[in-house]
């Protein structure tokens, strides 16, 4: 099945927001994102409509729209529906899955053992995992609602490494200074 316009740029477009490339709180220019990805105007105002629905961009009336903001309070909510959503896509996908559904995950999971292994390549496969679940379960709406709720789950987890990894940046430059006195 091929993607319309308005899902490449939609898909395309929370990728970006997802992986901080377009962080909270930036602007938000359709030339510019129609110049990036190639695909035009009315697709990527479609997607970005669906995004605002998707909470992944905040439109600001007469003035443009932004990449909203994370709140991490919200966090136990998200994790709240999704123990409850995920379980019931298992139970589904257990009984209507079929074996080429079981074979495309044990052959994800294969890829998992590479020695050496990216934590992006492993973030790939539980995202990949996490899909092959979906189709078997054979629900469009339960889909179509657990791939935003995971899709804000992995913005979270980029946004939280990234807080770590600055953190980590400080205090070892802390402790460089230290260490020369």
């Amino acid at each position: 099945m091929s993607m319309t316009l308005s899902e490449r740029a939609y898909y395309a477009i929370r990728d970006l927001i997802v992986r901080l490339e377009l962080a909270p709180g930036d602007v938000i220019r359709e030339d510019v994102l129609q110049d990036r990805l190639g695909i035009g105007r009315t697709p990527i105002r479609e997607a970005l409509q669906r995004l605002a629905r998707d909470q992944f961009v905040t439109v600001i009336p007469r003035r443009g729209m932004l990449v909203s903001g994370v709140d991490v309070t919200e966090l136990s909510m998200l994790y709240e529906t999704r123990t409850i959503l995920e379980p019931y896509a298992t139970r589904l996908a257990c009984a209507r899955g079929k074996a080429e559904h079981w074979e495309s995950m044990a052959s994800a999971l294969e890829g998992a053992r590479k020695p050496g292994i990216t934590n992006d390549a492993l973030m790939a496969i539980d995202r990949t995992c996490h899909e092959i679940v979906w189709s078997a379960a054979g629900n469009r709406f339960l889909t179509d609602t657990l791939d935003m709720l995971y899709a804000q789950s992995d913005r979270l987890w980029h946004l939280t490494l990234t807080d770590l990894l600055l953190t980590m940046q400080v205090v070892l430059q802390r402790c460089l200074v230290f260490h020369k006195k």
